[in-house]
């Protein structure tokens, strides 16, 4: 539910051929045909999900023999201002929030495991009232629920992105988190509860750096492409991602104005770096560039302009390309994007991580494995 691009669906296709993705609903239209671009055997429903019916889905699946044993998804975080009573006794009323939406199809398949993602800032949306009731609605339908913010850079992927992960199990079974892979200590948001957040251990490979996922992309000046790679992969991180690709594809360098191209001219680790007479206004990491040796910050929806985020090249000056978010972001390069530059880079900014939806999946196909058998 709540698709977006799939980046959450192949993770948890790619971790184990036991996973099938068979249903997805999202409400923009250029998602959903990326959605189906790369799982075509998937039901794949362009709707706003309140006009959705779940016994429509259902009978769909029964006669293809599919049934749902796990719904994972991340309902918009505005849903989350007005959340009003518990309303299992019509699924399709309009009035109900997003989430509830997300509620009621869990309580409708009655799936084995449900999934929930969304923005760390959840957790202390109306001083933690907002995911105590999100929990019970889950606990009220039979769920056994927890709940952890979840770091991207710990699972493999070569950013610090945070996620609140909420997983619930049918009965009384214990739902697991990944253990995290990747070592990283870096400054994140966080939150107060530390027994919320998985810590890393110093053991761990270090997390994947900017460096390490782009580095066999070639240098583009602002405005330029480039459909060849450099040489064969460098890092296994890069030989991950290329698989088979023998054509680079969405390498291609913003067209910046000579007014933009002084400003990253002077860029560095946040927008003090900028000589103030050359910018009026802006956050502390716009104008800002990545540094190679850590993991990126948190991909943004526009981060090919500088003026919106940090998303600066570590070395060249200009911002990343799409095909360098999309590394950043974990997507393999075969990875098919539809719709517009515009479009696709707002996919790709919104997605949850391929290898964080792979590292969920690890702990979710746990839960089958112990299930007990009848």
């Amino acid at each position: 539910m709540f698709c977006g691009t799939g980046g959450f669906s192949i993770g948890f296709e790619n971790y184990s051929n036991m996973v099938e993705v068979v249903a997805a609903v999202d409400i923009l239209k250029v998602a959903t045909e990326t959605m189906k671009a790369n799982h075509p055997e998937s039901l794949v429903i362009n709707n706003d999900i309140r006009n959705v019916n779940p016994a429509d889905i259902n009978n769909i699946l029964m006669k293809n023999n599919k049934k749902v044993d796990i719904i994972i998804g991340g309902p918009p975080c505005q849903g989350f201002s007005s959340i009003r009573p518990f309303r299992s006794e019509n699924l399709n009323d309009p009035r109900n929030s997003l989430f509830e939406q997300f509620v009621f199809f869990v309580e409708y398949f009655n799936p084995k495991v449900f999934v929930f993602e969304n923005v760390v800032g959840l957790a202390t949306h109306n001083n933690g009232k907002t995911i105590e009731i999100i929990q019970k609605r889950f606990q009220d339908i039979g769920y056994a629920v927890d709940w952890k913010v979840l770091n991207a850079a710990n699972y493999g992927v070569p950013q610090k992105r945070e996620r609140l992960i909420m997983i619930g199990g049918y009965g009384n079974h214990k739902v697991t988190f990944p253990s995290p892979t990747h070592h990283f200590d870096g400054k994140t948001i966080g939150i107060k509860d530390k027994k919320r957040q998985q810590f890393s251990n110093l053991l761990l490979p270090p997390a994947i750096t900017v460096a390490e996922a782009i580095c066999d992309l070639p240098p583009l000046k602002s405005g330029e492409m480039s459909e060849n790679y450099l040489d064969h992969p460098q890092t296994e991180y890069t030989q991950c991602r290329r698989k088979n690709c023998t054509k680079l594809t969405m390498h291609n360098s913003t067209a910046h104005t000579e007014k933009m191209l002084e400003i990253i001219r002077y860029a560095g680790d946040n927008i003090n770096c900028i000589p103030q007479e050359l910018i009026t206004s802006g956050f502390s990491t716009c104008y800002s560039r990545l540094r190679a040796d850590e993991p990126a910050s948190t991909i943004t929806v526009n981060f090919v302009h500088p003026a919106s985020n940090k998303c600066i090249h570590p070395f060249q000056d200009r911002a990343l390309t799409p095909r360098e978010g999309a590394r950043l972001q974990s997507f393999d390069d075969d990875y098919i994007f539809c719709g517009t530059r515009s479009q696709i880079v707002k996919q790709i900014g919104n997605a949850v991580p391929p290898l964080l939806g792979q590292a969920i999946a690890s702990g979710i196909l746990r839960y089958f494995s112990t299930e007990p058998k009848c």
